[in-house]
């Protein structure tokens, strides 16, 4: 019998909200609604994901796959460096500095190495290039704060003072890895994000819309995905919102609507009724 192809690539969703809004949390649904998923913690957020069913007294199932980025590890000594320098030097002198330990600032590209080739923390198992998944297993990027820091660390180290060009690089760089994971992947695609207030440029007024590097960046970020949610809690309550006009959302897989609720479940059944196949 031959296997059906998905006529369709997987989703792009973008879940954006404050902290303890959810967000990791929601991620079980992915995997209940029968998606193998691969989380790639660039933020700590592992153990929200595992409470999923531990706290339920569950065994996390076994098409649940990560792997924890590790941070750039700075020595007291190397902080106490710069600071000498911060309380020392003018500010012209150290924006012209160089990192001489910039090499150590690589997290960007351990990223993409384990891009190439996804290593599972869990078993020591690897699944190769993101890029050669199909829409039977999703991509999780938890977050966009982690990354942000991961483009810029690559662009100046630990030098103190950044300058514009420092900032257009870094920025670069994000946008051209976000727009390879929901462009040039098959695979379902999640990036998980905090919000911040922004002046919208297009209609004016303040919009919740993704942190990340600059002002710059955080408009071009939504037209890349299918799905922009807004993370929401309510006492002890996780919703979805792909309705609100404070907040930069849209929707192809959901209805717009407040307290939707927070389960991928139902953009994989769209999806799926669509054309879609796991």
């Amino acid at each position: 019998m031959t296997e059906k192809v998905s006529i369709l690539a997987g989703v792009n969703c973008l879940l954006m909200g404050p902290a303890g809004t959810g967000k990791t949390y929601a991620i079980g649904t992915l995997a209940d609604a029968g998606v193998e998923v691969f989380y790639l913690g660039l933020e700590p957020g592992l153990e929200s994901l595992l409470a999923y069913w531990t706290d339920k007294g569950k065994e996390v199932p076994a098409n649940v796959h990560w792997h924890n980025m590790e941070a750039p590890k700075a020595s007291f000594l190397e902080l106490m460096d710069a600071a000498n320098k911060i309380n020392t030097m003018q500010l012209d002198t150290l924006a012209k500095l160089q990192d001489p330990n910039r090499s150590k600032h690589n997290q960007f590209i351990k990223l993409l190495e384990v891009l190439n080739d996804f290593p599972d923390d869990r078993t020591g198992q690897r699944f190769g290039c993101v890029d050669t998944w199909t829409p039977s297993r999703a991509l999780v990027i938890d977050g966009m704060a982690g990354l942000a820091r991961a483009a810029m660390s690559l662009v100046v180290g630990g030098k103190p003072v950044r300058n514009q060009s420092d900032w257009g690089i870094a920025q670069d760089q994000v946008e051209k890895i976000v727009r390879l994971w929901t462009d040039n992947c098959r695979c379902h695609f999640v990036l998980i994000a905090h919000v911040e207030r922004e002046q919208d440029a297009i209609l004016g007024g303040i919009k919740l819309m993704v942190s990340t590097l600059g002002k710059a960046l955080a408009p071009k970020l939504p037209p890349m995905f299918s799905d922009v949610i807004l993370t929401e809690r309510s006492g002890s309550n996780f919703s979805w919102n792909t309705g609100s006009a404070l907040a930069d959302v849209k929707t192809r897989n959901l209805p717009i609507a407040e307290k939707l609720p927070a389960d991928f479940g139902q953009i994989i059944k769209k999806w799926q009724s669509r054309g879609g196949v796991l």
